[in-house]
């Protein structure tokens, strides 16, 4: 049996897809995003009030608060935008052996990665109308020290039936 279109090559031989789906793209709202919207804000007023005050001098030394007044907006669309543009460029797979992650973005291109699913992968289903499966768990260095990020099937509809899929694969391999 032959690989699925743009399949051949990846999937090993005798890996066979058992379910395709892509995350929600709709907004959500995390403390951590509501925190860094408020910096940019904050940030953005400033740089506001600044060029307000700066506009009573003579001369444009008042147009130097724009690059400020700046950023703090890039910082608000980027808390509360990135994430669902990211996740509405990204696709699942699952297949019995593994499960992948693709992402096409504009600037970092195509990536695509994949993950084993075997006896001793912890899963974890956060299940609801939109559920997410994590999968992985990654050690990211930081500047004062590490962060663990969380990997998985992201605000998936079917995410019971995935979950279960998921299990199944993991009783085929012990």
């Amino acid at each position: 049996m032959s690989a699925p279109d743009g399949w051949a090559g990846i999937l090993d031989p005798g890996e066979a897809i058992l379910w395709q789906g892509r995350p929600d793209s709709g907004l959500t709202l995390h403390p951590g995003q509501i925190g860094i919207a408020l910096f940019g804000l904050m940030f953005s007023a400033f740089a506001a009030f600044w060029m307000v005050m700066a506009s009573q001098a003579p001369g444009g030394f008042w147009a130097f608060g724009l690059i400020h007044f700046s950023v703090g907006i890039v910082v608000i669309v980027w808390a509360l935008l990135w994430g669902p543009y990211r996740r509405g460029h990204t696709w699942y797979t699952l297949t019995d052996r593994r499960a992948f992650i693709a992402i096409k973005l504009p600037l970092s291109g195509k990536q695509l990665k994949s993950y084993p699913i075997s006896e001793n992968t912890v899963l974890d289903l956060q299940s609801g109308d939109l559920s997410t499966i994590i999968f992985h768990e990654e050690r990211k260095r930081r500047k004062n020290g590490h962060t663990t990020v969380r990997i998985g099937f992201e605000r998936i509809r079917d995410g019971d039936k995935v979950y279960r899929l998921m299990r199944d694969a993991q009783e085929r391999t012990t």
